[in-house]
């Protein structure tokens, strides 16, 4: 029954599906015009927003299961901004909160009607995410046609800085959008939301055995590399030795930024040790080397190789974004296990990763801009810098490049650590 599926009575049922339904189509006629009017940034977000409302309609053949129409109403507003009004200082604002609503609508529908199951925190949390990672997506996606179409969506005539300026702008706007998603989905859509509640369907006890929560992965990429153990580990002691000999170098002629970036990098470098003595959480050899290959490549970055090698940047970050995309693997494979309130089918977690990334990628641009900014106003040397639009959203690409990596062929990997945690998070 549809009033089962999304809670209150067959009578409060229909009134949200008739209010959702009108604003529905109000949104389809919009993103007509839009579509008529070349105007086609809007037709696409406007259409996807569209899709992800009548997906569960369509999956389910029933026009009530519709989500809240409050949500669409927020949907809306930026869509119906720009029409009439055009391109406003509120647009900007607003489509964010259009994003996050969207991100809600899509983590509610894939709570409800999916065999994916979160329990509230997790699905707060998934709702942040995802609207940090559709910015950073969405503005990929323009520059990716200004590049290849000839559009002019990011610079609009602007300068390298000034756009990234902009675009940095939004992003805050997104990060701040997703918190009050988080919040809103907490305190007032609980109703909608995902404790407690009638599924269409539960995973059943072969879903959630432990061999259906084993990693499935390719044949052509289960063997593990042929090297020892403990060459890989001589191996990481050697980038540890330089990692210390750049910091001393960088003390002896008095360079802030090569301290603090060998600093910093030889620190996490330790971190693998750390979590063994204290956690219990032993990590392959494997894993320390991918961990400290990456800190390594950023420092030697750092030193040079970012001036005279135009694409170190490029391996640097999807390295890193390896590295971020293994952590939140690991992280959810083991709460999935530790937890029957939380189950993410394998073919889902895929999805998952690059939701984290993208959205770890936003944070990270965000967290560059402020550094960059701050020294910038005190006269300082910036320990991380921005250098215009077109680094910013390269970055982001090349993240998700990394993690396709990690989700492809570290999972196997990273299977056995996501037990180990699973377990310390049992005791």
């Amino acid at each position: 029954m549809a009033d089962a599926r999304l809670g209150g009575t067959l009578e409060g049922t229909r009134r949200n599906a008739a209010l959702a339904w009108g604003i529905t189509v109000v949104l389809v006629v919009l993103a007509i015009d839009h579509g008529l009017t070349d105007s086609y940034r809007w037709f696409a977000f406007t259409g996807f927003a569209v899709a992800i409302v009548v997906l569960p309609v369509v999956a389910f053949r029933d026009p009530l299961v519709m989500p809240p129409w409050e949500l669409l109403a927020l949907v809306l507003l930026p869509v119906l901004n720009a029409t009439v009004l055009g391109e406003t200082f509120l647009t900007s604002i607003t489509v964010y909160v259009a994003v996050a609503a969207v991100a809600l609508v899509a983590t509610v529908e894939i709570d409800r009607f999916t065999a994916v199951r979160m329990n509230h925190p997790f699905a707060v949390v998934v709702v942040v995410l995802t609207t940090l990672a559709v910015a950073g997506a969405w503005n990929v996606a323009q520059w990716v046609a200004d590049v290849t179409v000839g559009t002019d969506y990011l610079l609009g005539g602007r300068s390298q800085d000034a756009a990234n300026r902009a675009l940095m702008i939004e992003f805050a706007y997104a990060a701040l959008a997703g918190l009050g998603a988080g919040i809103v989905f907490d305190r007032y859509f609980r109703s909608y939301g995902v404790e407690g509640r009638d599924r269409p369907h539960e995973p059943t006890a072969q879903e959630t055995s432990p061999d259906a929560k084993s990693d499935p992965v390719p044949a052509l990429i289960r063997g593990r590399l042929d090297v020892p153990d403990e060459t890989v580990r001589r191996l990481s002691r050697v980038m540890q030795l330089a990692l210390a000999a750049v910091l001393l170098y960088g003390i002896a002629i008095r360079d802030m930024t090569t301290v603090s970036n060998a600093a910093i990098a030889l620190a996490i470098t330790f971190l693998p040790a750390i979590l063994e003595r204290d956690y219990r959480l032993p990590l392959e050899p494997g894993l320390v080397f991918w961990l400290t290959a990456a800190v390594f490549l950023h420092v030697l970055g750092s030193a040079g190789l970012y001036g005279s090698i135009g694409q170190w940047d490029s391996l640097t970050h999807t390295v890193s974004a390896s590295i971020v995309a293994a952590a939140g693997y690991a992280v959810v494979r083991a709460i999935d296990l530790h937890t029957d309130e939380i189950y993410v089918p394998p073919a889902m977690l895929f999805a998952f990763i690059l939701v984290f990334v993208l959205a770890f990628g936003v944070v990270w641009e965000l967290m560059e801009f402020a550094i960059d900014w701050s020294a910038q106003r005190l006269g300082l040397e910036a320990v991380l810098a921005q250098h215009g639009l077109d680094d910013t959203i390269v970055d982001l690409v090349y993240n998700v490049v990394g993690a396709v990596i990690a989700a492809i062929w570290g999972s196997f990997y990273l299977t056995d650590l996501s037990h180990r945690i699973a377990g310390r998070l049992g005791e």
